[in-house]
């Protein structure tokens, strides 16, 4: 009774979580299950068995029964079957081509085993296939053909890896292209348009000569030349990977993705678009662990425009974050609908100047802030601002030599440079500031040498080149910023942008942006206290120029007299083009009324600043009284007060030799002038520019 419980139980048993049947286990159905299977196993070796020995005696008592009674007959069908077997063994040789040993070996054995066949039957259409010696050799070559192919199944069924490069059809692929000391490994497809494989190379040849073919590959397949890349293993050089770009999962447009949520730090993940493979493209370069600069690069309507808005969009929505753009190319058309968000927002030439040119001071201050916090660089955990410079063709407003050193001190202090522009040539930006621009997006460009001045190397020797220009806009190569080394490679679609929706989040993050620390905005000095645009943030809610400009008074110790700045966003560019103009009218109308100098050769036409004044003529009857000098201190508030009315002016840029009115003021020549100005480098005052110019950092009658 138990024995028949235990049968009956495993008879009716069903299978769990498995696609294999559970049969029964009684003694009948174990045995009929193990001839089933190896019948099922044996049958694909029996093939070459019944061809060889059904096959040939019926073709030779075919022929031998049409031609062979006469000898004339016999001679003529013999002669045509073995010109006939000598065509289809060539035939056979042609079409069983192949460069690895294992195709080599099927091609030999193909051959021999159609001449070998053809041979037997021309000799048994005149001698009969049934008498000796014919018979013997059937029954011994047959044996032989058969065994042969049932080896090559049995080493076909064992996986030998030379088999491996037909899987897939690499192959064809392989031999198309001359990849002979290539085996191609393990090839599958991820199911997002892309087919991936291990490569190995052999007979001396290198993974780079690979890589030099992939133009070809890409011809061969109908792909584009980005869409076959073939990465090198860094941990053994006879190793690399295919990747292979058979379908466009990027072609209908990438959307963009808002922010989760408005307030996150500078150190969240940016979603900037997609992979070719459907992945989701994310940068993080305040997270990764080294703050790398980013170039982007590419031709007029590659996509560099929508890029840019997509991550300063995000990074609007963020505190603790400061944005700088300079944009003196297209001013406001790329970024004018969200400029709000924008702290220094930059359109005219001598402003972007003023801005590289005090960005130093800025660096300095913030290492020394960063020192007293303990930081060997900046973390959230800073009472400063992270800040994002953002410089739109930047060879045109600064020397190589002021970006590099930018470039260099600027990445441990939380200041993030991304330079733009259509070719990183070396004349547009030199080798060293390319050096400091470790992170890159490369979009597409016109010849495939450009990429270089903006990939890594090893990422264009791989086929990552994107030389399409402008017809696949968005389309990009991307690196560093935190995004995995083997991602490289791989393309990218940055997202499509709607004006306003952009807007709306701007606009809706004031409540979240901080404005930029004290530190930073007192280093910056006036060029940062007069710039024309000044973006919301949480203390200045609502959208830029909404409302009426208020002047409010910067705080800090009473001033010798009040400083005011606007808190809006009102656009002075015209009202200074006016003011310059009517300044202009009115310089001319007094110049013109002086009258000229009525003795051009006399003594005093060529006075300067360190001439002592001449005793007056005695014949002349001029007398002139007689003033004390003013003392040290006087004399210092007469060249305060016109750095002062210069910076009421706006004006911040000046040479020594437009202060000497104010130095003959104050009964001073050239030497004393010459200190003073180096007093106050000192004092941070004013900053040394070179070659004989100086600029003003905030008034010396105001509080730094």
């Amino acid at each position: 009774m138990g024995r028949r419980k235990t049968t009956q139980a495993a008879t009716v048993a069903q299978p769990v979580n498995t696609t294999t049947e559970i049969v029964p286990v009684g003694k009948g159905g174990l045995v009929g299950h193990l001839v089933g299977h190896l019948v099922g196993k044996a049958l694909p070796y029996t093939s070459p068995w019944v061809g060889a020995y059904t096959l040939p005696p019926l073709a030779g008592w075919a022929t031998n029964s049409v031609w062979g009674d006469a000898p004339l007959s016999a001679g003529l069908a013999s002669a045509g079957l073995a010109v006939g077997g000598a065509a289809l063994s060539a035939v056979t040789w042609h079409v069983a081509g192949g460069n690895n040993k294992f195709r080599r070996f099927r091609r030999a054995q193909a051959t021999a085993s159609v001449a070998a066949g053809m041979s037997w039957l021309t000799c048994a259409t005149a001698a009969g296939p049934f008498g000796h010696p014919m018979v013997d050799a059937w029954l011994l070559g047959g044996g032989l053909f058969a065994a042969s192919w049932n080896v090559r199944q049995l080493m076909r069924n064992a996986h030998d890896e030379t088999e491996e490069t037909s899987g897939g059809g690499l192959g064809a692929l392989a031999e198309a292209i001359g990849w002979e000391k290539v085996r191609v490994k393990s090839a599958k497809g991820t199911g997002k348009g892309t087919v991936k494989a291990d490569l190995e190379v052999t007979g001396g040849a290198t993974i780079e000569d690979v890589q030099a073919t992939t133009k070809k590959a890409a011809a061969v397949l109908h792909v584009p030349p980005s869409g076959v890349v073939v990465t090198p293993d860094p941990d053994n050089g006879a190793n690399g990977s295919l990747s292979l770009r058979v379908a466009d999962l990027l072609k209908g447009g990438v959307e963009f993705v808002p922010p989760v949520r408005l307030g996150l730090l500078p150190t969240d993940d940016i979603p900037v678009g997609l992979y070719a493979d459907g992945e989701v493209w994310v940068i993080n370069p305040f997270d990764a662990d080294i703050l790398q600069h980013l170039l982007v690069m590419g031709v007029t309507g590659a996509g560099k425009s929508e890029f840019a808005r997509t991550v300063l969009t995000h990074l609007m929505c963020r505190r603790k974050l400061s944005i700088f753009l300079v944009d003196v190319a297209k001013g406001r058309q790329t970024v004018g609908h969200i400029k709000s968000g924008l702290d220094w927002f930059i359109t005219e030439t001598k402003e972007a100047k003023r801005l590289l040119k005090t960005l130093p001071a800025a660096i300095k201050a913030r290492g020394d802030v960063l020192a007293e916090e303990g930081l060997d660089q900046w973390t959230p955990a800073s009472s400063l601002n992270a800040i994002v410079v953002w410089l739109e063709e930047a060879a045109d407003l600064a020397d190589f030599e002021e970006l590099n050193n930018i470039a260099r001190a600027a990445r441990s202090v939380g200041i993030w440079l991304v330079i733009s522009l259509q070719r990183a040539t070396w004349t547009n930006v030199s080798t060293d500031v390319r050096a400091n621009l470790q992170a890159t997006v490369c979009f597409g460009v016109n010849e495939p040498g450009d990429a270089t001045f903006c990939l890594p190397d090893h990422v264009t020797a791989a086929g990552a080149i994107p030389a399409w220009g402008s017809y696949r806009p968005g389309y990009a190569f991307s690196t560093g910023m935190g995004i995995p080394e083997e991602r490289w490679t791989t393309e990218v679609r940055s997202a499509l942008t709607d004006r306003e929706e952009l807007a709306a989040l701007v606009e809706a993050a004031a409540a979240v942006r901080d404005p930029l620390d004290d530190a930073t905005a007192q280093a910056l000095g006036q060029a940062y206290a007069q710039r024309a645009h000044r973006g919301t943030n949480r203390t200045t809610p609502g959208a830029a120029g909404a409302a009426p400009a208020v002047l409010t008074p910067i705080p800090g110790p009473a001033p010798v007299r009040s400083a005011y700045v606007l808190e809006d966003d009102t656009d002075m560019s015209e009202i200074e083009e006016a003011a310059a103009v009517e300044l202009q009218e009115a310089r001319e109308e007094i110049l013109g009324a002086i009258p000229a100098d009525p003795e051009p050769d006399a003594d005093y036409a060529r006075l300067r600043l360190e001439d002592d004044v001449p005793e007056a003529d005695p014949d002349s009857g001029m007398e002139f009284d007689a003033h004390d000098r003013p003392s040290t201190e006087e004399a210092r508030h007469i060249l305060c007060v016109e750095l002062d009315g210069w910076v009421k002016a706006g004006r911040l840029e000046f040479e020594p030799a437009d202060l000497i009115p104010a130095a003959v003021a104050a009964g001073r020549k050239r030497p004393w002038l010459q200190g003073e100005l180096k007093r106050l480098v000192e004092l941070g005052v004013i900053r040394r520019d070179g070659h004989g110019a100086y600029t003003i950092l905030h008034s010396p009658l105001q509080p730094a």
